[in-house]
């Protein structure tokens, strides 16, 4: 686990690359092993790719790129089922952020 400072997220692809790829590759995996795999790829490739994660109040959260539904066009999937991996998605990383760093989603680092 690395030593999170919220004050080095600020600039976190120079600070915590490796971290982030860490987090959104296990991310990845637990969504490919639950859900359909073409699905979470398109997700992944098309929407996730222009994601931003931040560090604010406390926890993490990922900011998604404007219009994401309309931009899964890899895969034929009716909105409600879109809209709910995505959101299941999104807070896998946001799970998995908390993991990496080691902070609880109170923003305190885990014992």
């Amino acid at each position: 686990m690395v030593d999170f400072d919220p004050e080095k997220f600020e600039d976190k692809y120079a600070n915590y690359f490796t971290e982030l790829q860490r987090a959104y590759k296990n991310a990845f995996e637990t969504m490919n092993d639950q859900f359909d795999s073409e699905l979470v790829h398109a997700i992944d490739q098309q929407v996730l790719n222009e994601s931003e994660p931040f560090y604010e109040e406390g926890d993490f959260r990922v900011e998604l790129p404007e219009n994401p539904k309309e931009r899964v066009t890899a895969v034929i999937v009716d909105d409600e089922k879109l809209e709910a991996t995505l959101e299941r998605y999104v807070d896998e990383i946001e799970a998995e952020l908390r993991s990496v760093f080691g902070v609880d989603s109170g923003g305190e680092p885990k014992a």
